[in-house]
């Protein structure tokens, strides 16, 4: 789905216009003082450019300024961001997502206008200036800003109603009252995403389906100590009364005990760290993507294959599943291939130790265009892959195995020889050393000093994480741009040759320093090998550059005062990233 602009135009247009009329301008009698720089104007030539151009540059640094002041409150509300953390935090994604791209509509509207010559008081902002400005702040700025002024706080105000999008980090400490107070400022918002450090009940959930009548996406995510109270019986009244809500993204929900969630609008569920469920009936005929993970403890009492029977009778649209269950077994995946979802395109079950090759022979007999298939933490081996590879190599592209005991480098050498298709593989723990001290290493009954051959033309992440019984790697892949290493200690520098041009990141923690050189020397000569070494020269007015003959860089230019002195920049290719 393309991401919508977040500020209609027409709203964006009222909002500003109101923020105008909303502050009178303050006259000053007489005009005795410069109307760009306020010195007086007897004997004052300003030095300032005209009013039609803003004043006040737009800095980084009042950002930051706010940002920073607004941190140190009790109560703050921070941005979220999907991205990586940078070093500094204007560069983060703001809270309310509006996108820096400006929509070549709304630069119209706003040039219609006119309002490029107005000011609004004090700081001398220009209306159009302070709306890029404000809207760039997070939540906690754009609240301090709206204390400057009554133009301000009337901009303010308008920003908040035409928000579409919050993401919002609730502290431990902040009270219910706080957060409604925040989400009654959005009566138009679709997109919520709560991270909370702080208990979460029904209290909260009502909050938000009273404040947000519109809300169409919702993700709960937890952190630290807190807990999520919410019952099976509140998400369903939830959910049924959120008619326009279509995905739902909650973790934390081990106190659900049950639950019946009938919507016609639902078309994404996640739901994590699930326990001993008495029901779970799904009512969601437009369900397209389910994943369920179920928490590790022991006494789970969930009966997957009746999840399973149910997900069959009502969700018949089902696309993607996801289930992460230690109770996963050869019944659930008959159970599963007895419904035969028509539209599946992933399928993924995870950590379910007792399915083994003749699951892998129902799937395959049953979904003949799987995208993507994750069987991690599975009893599978080389047979089972080898199936696979016989139904699926037309259509395949992700296959995800790690935490397999029973696979050998053979079987993934053959699975990437039979997949043309293929651009994620991940095979993390599989040749692992059973003489290790991690406890998650599994027990391998093969030999231990293993080789693996990879050459293939479509790959372009590949994971061999925790194989610590490879000691020889040789890796022909002209697309690959993500390897990870890591903890494969036993690999050997002399033994590794890597053929990657487009190489991007390689992930080597726990590897031998030996080998940390040897890749980042062979990364480098994949770069050097791709990069074109042809000579180039800018035109006689220097105006571009284009590709010429050495022969023509043999002529001196020293006559001419137009050519510039550097007469070639090199321009280098970023070098591949190696985290060890």
């Amino acid at each position: 789905m393309q991401p919508q602009p977040h500020i209609p135009p027409a709203t964006a247009n009222v909002a500003i216009s109101a923020a105008l009329k909303s502050q009178r301008a303050r006259k000053n009698r007489g005009s005795y003082s410069c109307g760009r720089c306020g010195q007086p104007k007897k004997g004052h030539v300003c030095h300032l450019p005209p009013l039609d151009v803003p004043s006040t540059p737009i800095a980084p640094e009042p950002v930051t300024s706010i940002a920073a002041a607004a941190s140190s409150t009790r109560s703050t509300v921070v941005s979220l961001s999907s991205a990586p953390l940078r070093q500094s935090f204007t560069n983060l994604r703001r809270a309310l997502s509006f996108d820096d791209d400006v929509d070549a509509r709304d630069e119209t509207d706003l040039t219609d206008l006119s309002l490029d010559t107005e000011i609004v008081q004090p700081g001398r902002f220009h209306a159009v200036g302070l709306w890029e400005v404000l809207k760039r702040l997070p939540p906690s700025g754009l609240l301090m800003a709206a204390r400057v002024c009554k133009g301000w706080r009337e901009t303010a105000r308008k920003m908040w109603k035409a928000a579409e999008e919050l993401r919002i980090r609730v502290p431990k400490r902040a009270q219910i009252g706080y957060v409604g107070s925040l989400l009654q400022k959005c009566p138009g918002l679709v997109t919520l995403t709560l991270k909370l450090e702080s208990d979460f009940d029904a209290t909260t959930l009502a909050c938000i389906a009273f404040s947000c009548p519109n809300l169409e996406v919702l993700e709960i995510l937890t952190c630290g100590a807190a807990v999520n109270r919410i019952s099976g019986d509140e998400l369903g009244r939830f959910v049924s009364n959120k008619r326009g809500l279509t995905s739902l993204k909650m973790e934390g929900c081990s106190n659900l005990g049950g639950f019946s969630l009938t919507s016609t609008s639902l078309s994404t569920l996640w739901l994590s760290d699930l326990h001993s469920l008495s029901k779970m009936i799904f009512n969601c005929p437009n369900l397209i993507e389910i994943s369920l993970e179920f928490s590790q403890q022991e006494g789970d009492s969930t009966d997957l294959v009746t999840m399973v029977d149910g997900l069959g009778r009502t969700c018949t649209r089902l696309q993607n599943i996801h289930v992460a269950s230690l109770k996963l077994s050869h019944t659930v995946v008959l159970a599963l291939t007895a419904v035969n979802f028509r539209c599946l395109r992933m399928l993924s079950l995870v950590l379910g130790i007792d399915i083994t090759d003749a699951s892998v022979d129902a799937i395959s007999s049953s979904y003949t265009n799987l995208e993507l298939l994750d069987l991690s933490g599975s009893s599978i081996t080389d047979t089972g892959l080898g199936m696979i590879c016989d139904v699926l190599p037309d259509t395949l592209s992700k296959l995800l195995v790690a935490l397999c005991p029973n696979i050998t480098s053979s079987g993934i050498q053959f699975a990437t020889a039979q997949l043309p298709l293929l651009e994620l593989m991940d095979c993390g723990m599989t040749v692992s050393d059973p003489n290790s001290d991690n406890p998650l290493t599994p027990q391998k009954t093969s030999g231990y000093n293993q080789k693996m051959f990879i050459k293939h033309k479509r790959m372009k992440k590949l994971s061999l994480w925790g194989c610590s019984s490879l000691d020889a790697l040789f890796l022909n892949c002209p697309e690959l741009k993500d390897l990870n290493l890591n903890s494969c200690n036993n690999l050997q520098p002399e033994s590794l040759v890597i053929q990657c041009p487009k190489l991007e990141i390689v992930h080597a923690s726990g590897c031998q320093k030996l080998l940390t050189v040897a890749i980042r020397k062979q990364v480098s000569e994949n770069f050097a090998a791709g990069e074109n070494h042809m000579t180039r020269k800018r035109l006689a007015d220097g105006s571009k550059r284009i590709q010429a003959p050495p022969s023509l860089y043999q002529e001196t230019r020293e006559d001419d005062e137009n050519y510039p002195a550097k007469k070639r920049r090199k321009i280098e290719r970023e070098v591949c990233t190696i985290i060890d």
